[in-house]
């Protein structure tokens, strides 16, 4: 057996901190416990008292370094899946944009030929579609050309060829033919994610009867309380907080949502029901610059300046350059919740909402071997993943 051994560190798992050594063979986490004696053949890592946590689990990315999902190009899902590893993550689910059905096609095709190609970095779940089933207001950075109903002779095409790729699929629930499709999906097992949504408090309540279950990057692109006839109407917002069914997705950067937003998400829903996420772009652990916001050939030119990517016109933000780790101290820092509270939310919740909790996202006997090494101030000292070590620090 490969062995290795993880010691003197402080292990972050299940909202707790405690000193542990973590012994790894064959992937899989064996061992979790003070002095822990390794054989001859054992690869050691001293942590030197920094934190040891499940790697971060990121539910909502477009891509990283430079490169996008939506590119193609199996090189280009390298470049993004080795970056995103030497920021923590070891578990993603690659995104979508709004687009043609061919698009998809081919992006579904694309994420297919990754896989087989049997890439290093982060691990991929499966793909998560991000429209084109969304409300023409609330758009956002989503191609307006692209924004229409659920269509069943589309989704359905896609569903049947390409069954079991797509892990999630985020529409708005309020569309015709939504609540329909939503409960195709449920029977095959994605999550069903309200995303891009002006729906009402009560169209929301149907729409989790239905099964939606989970929200894409809750606050952003998504209704809130207004007033018809001088009457005030709940929205998709008023309706996550108040369904304790519904988990609850957060762009960690800092800037889609305030401090203030942070707080009283961390306070009223709790960490178990909040799913840290970058959003993030091709710009992201990228200088300052113009990118293509979706493929070359395809997407939306957007400026990133000062660490934000905004479309050109500056009246929306255009995804995210955050990376996992920067998230985690961002959302510590603005929140002052313990540490331990913020890696629930990158780790165990993700893993629970996409239903592979019994192997990734604590760190416990049995599950698979995917660790992150870091500092106080969540800089990445080693990724593991597989019970391999991906990214070493020098």
């Amino acid at each position: 057996m490969s062995e290795l051994l993880i010691k003197d560190g402080t292990v972050i798992s299940q909202g707790k901190k405690f000193k542990a050594d973590v012994l790894v063979a064959d992937g899989k986490i064996v061992g979790v416990g003070q002095n822990l004696t390794p054989s001859p053949e054992t690869d050691v890592i001293s942590a030197e008292g920094k934190y040891i946590s499940a790697g971060f689990i990121d539910l909502h990315t477009h891509g990283c370094g430079g490169a996008d999902f939506m590119d193609g190009e199996v090189s280009d899902y390298a470049t993004a899946l080795a970056t995103h590893a030497h920021h923590g993550t070891t578990l993603l689910y690659p995104t979508t944009l709004s687009s043609t059905t061919e698009s998809l096609d081919v992006a579904l095709s694309n994420y297919q030929k990754a896989v087989q190609a049997g890439l290093k970095g982060a691990q991929m779940g499966g793909l998560h579609l991000e429209g084109p089933y969304f409300a023409y207001e609330m758009k956002g950075a989503q191609d307006p050309r692209y924004l229409r109903n659920p269509q069943p002779e589309e989704y359905m095409t896609l569903l049947e060829k390409y069954d079991g790729i797509i892990a999630r699929w985020s529409l708005a629930p309020e569309l015709e033919g939504a609540v329909d499709m939503a409960k195709e999906l449920r029977s095959r097992g994605i999550v069903v994610a309200m995303g891009h949504t002006n729906a009402t408090f009560e169209e929301c309540e149907r729409a989790f009867e239905a099964g939606f279950t989970h929200t894409t990057h809750f606050y952003s692109c998504m209704s809130t309380i207004t007033r018809r006839n001088a009457r005030r109407y709940a929205g998709a917002v008023e309706f996550g907080y108040y369904c304790d069914g519904v988990t609850c997705e957060l762009i960690g950067d800092g800037i889609h949502v305030p401090q203030s937003l942070l707080k009283l998400m961390f306070k009223i829903k709790g960490a178990e029901r909040i799913a840290l996420c970058t959003d993030s772009m091709r710009g992201a652990g990228m200088p300052d610059g113009i990118y293509k916001l979706g493929s070359l050939t395809e997407g939306q030119d957007v400026v990133v300046e000062e660490g934000v990517a905004k479309l050109m016109d500056r009246s929306a933000f255009a995804g995210s350059v955050a990376t996992m780790d920067r998230v985690v101290r961002t959302v510590q820092r603005l929140t002052e919740r313990p540490l331990e509270e913020i890696i629930i939310s990158v780790t165990e919740t993700p893993a629970r909402i996409m239903g592979c909790a019994d192997s990734k996202g604590t760190i416990e006997v049995g599950k698979d071997a995917d660790i992150v090494i870091f500092d106080e101030g969540v800089n990445i000292c080693h990724t593991i993943i597989g019970g391999e070590v991906f990214y070493s620090k020098q």
